[in-house]
């Protein structure tokens, strides 16, 4: 097969042809409609996310399994960037996340050539990470044929993993192999194969739905605000302030006291305001899987807020 034959990502537009002449503002009005299309490929996934995001909750909601980012060059640093904030947005557990990328770490910063074609390093990363059905692995290359990918997603796929596969070519190898498959259909580039830009967005936004509806879905948001921040600094302890407050009535230095009591974790300081000590908080958001929503709703079912004060435990 000729290289880039039947990967529409590869092809040359003759609607932008003679680019580098066009007048600036209509090279840049083209550049914004390639990243508006880009999103539009995203919109008509959104059937295929929902279904990654049910199919990876499902897995990781059951046991201390990893989320395993993998890819390549542009999309290999696309990924380590939505798993890296998964931490401080969420407070995902560095020991639930892993990333296979083509050339290590120093790839992140600079191209490794031909690391994108090591097959055998892609082979000895799984095996070195023991990837396994506890794991939910997500597998990005826009070409979708990328060596080093393919063969990671095949290979953690043989060992149980569930696999989520994200191309921007209809019918590439890394869609067929995955058990969940998300083809965001850019197409051609306004400049011919850099697919850092339309194809690159879109793997940035889909992998940010991806990630965020997982974490919506393990209970690392209520409402629609984080309860599992990780980070600490000023700006994010003020948040976790006006966070809780948010989620029950307290005023600013009652809030701050409770998330004192609770270190730091907003769901355990909304418990301890609803009367629970802190060992009471923990079991029970054990219990309610993570879910302050459900916690919160036990509590009231048991004792009204009015009758206990902040730290006291439920009655028997």
């Amino acid at each position: 097969m000729v290289e880039g034959e039947g990967m529409p990502t590869e092809d040359v537009s003759p609607r932008f042809k003679g680019l580098d002449l066009w007048p600036v503002p209509d090279a840049v009005a083209a550049l914004v409609e390639g990243q508006l299309a880009a999103m539009a490929a995203v919109v008509a996934c959104r059937d295929a996310l929902a279904a990654a995001v049910s199919a990876a909750v499902e897995r990781l909601r059951h046991s201390d399994g990893r989320l395993v980012y993998v890819g390549a060059g542009a999309s290999g640093r696309l990924a380590a960037q939505d798993g890296v904030e998964l931490a401080p947005t969420f407070g995902w557990p560095d020991r639930r996340l892993a990333f296979v990328l083509a050339g290590g770490e120093g790839a992140l910063v600079r191209s490794v050539e031909g690391a994108e074609d090591d097959v055998a390093a892609a082979e000895r990363a799984v095996e070195t990470l023991a990837v396994g059905s506890r794991d939910v692995l997500v597998g990005v290359a826009a070409s979708g044929r990328t060596p080093y990918t393919l063969a990671v997603t095949k290979a953690a796929h043989a060992r149980g993993a569930l696999v989520i596969g994200i191309a921007n070519n209809p019918g590439a190898p890394l869609l067929e192999a995955a058990d969940v498959s998300i083809c965001l259909d850019t197409g051609a580039e306004v400049v011919a194969g850099s697919t850092r830009m339309g194809a690159g967005t879109a793997q940035k936004a889909a992998m940010n739905v991806l990630s965020t509806g997982i974490m919506i879905g393990l209970g690392r948001v209520h409402d629609n605000l984080m309860v599992d921040l990780a980070s600490r600094s000023i700006k994010l302890d003020r948040r976790r302030v006006e966070i809780l407050t948010r989620i029950v009535p307290a005023d600013p230095e009652e809030a701050r006291q409770a998330l004192i009591q609770a270190s730091g974790d907003i769901r355990i300081a909304a418990l301890w305001l609803r009367g629970l000590d802190q060992p009471a908080a923990a079991a029970l958001m054990k219990a309610c899987e993570g879910h302050l929503r459900t916690a919160l709703a036990r509590v009231e079912s048991q004792a009204p807020p009015h009758q206990r004060a902040p730290g006291q435990s439920l009655p028997a």
